[in-house]
């Protein structure tokens, strides 16, 4: 993909035609996208990653197709993503969901093990490492993630199965 400047120079700034397609689009895409997603909130944020997503390309008025499909895609990887999300909320235990009192040496148990965890977590692939990390210390979405780094939501979901299936086997080692 080559990137493209504005009359400014800067990268990244959509095309005067991408911009009219999305003005003149983005509502039928909005409403097409909510119809896979069947979030509103959801929509308008695909349809607009579909767009940043674009904005690197020579994309004209013949190009819709290829917005929608993309639009499209991007809808159905946040729906997987989502699947993924509570798929894991379901395996959440009480106990993990209930926070309570936590006496000194509990806090000091816990503080090792976090220090112990993100030492070993540096062992983790660079992207596999950030990805984790911008997920749950940063509290960012997927698709925020895969904005930052440039890559796909897939990736990201890829990357953070890896890490999770990597804290795992670490806590199991643990004892």
């Amino acid at each position: 993909m080559v990137a493209r400047a504005d009359a400014s120079g800067r990268d990244g700034v959509w095309s005067g035609e991408l911009a009219r397609i999305y003005l003149d689009e983005r509502a039928r895409l909005r409403r097409l996208v909510r119809r896979i997603t069947g979030c509103a909130e959801a929509a308008e944020d695909v349809v607009q990653d579909a767009f940043v997503k674009l904005s690197g390309r020579d994309v004209g008025r013949a190009d819709l197709g290829l917005v929608v499909r993309t639009a499209q895609n991007l809808a159905r990887d946040a729906m997987r993503a989502e699947r993924v999300r509570a798929a894991y909320a379901e395996r959440v235990t009480p106990e993990q969901a209930v926070a309570g009192a936590v006496g000194p040496e509990a806090e000091t148990a816990g503080r090792q093990e976090l220090a112990d965890l993100l030492a070993a977590l540096k062992s983790l692939p660079s992207r596999t490492q950030t990805v984790f990390l911008m997920s749950r210390v940063d509290e960012m979405s997927y698709p925020q993630i895969a904005r930052t780094l440039g890559v796909s939501v897939s990736t990201v979901e890829k990357e953070m199965i890896s890490a999770l299936e990597f804290c795992r086997a670490w806590r199991r080692r643990r004892g």
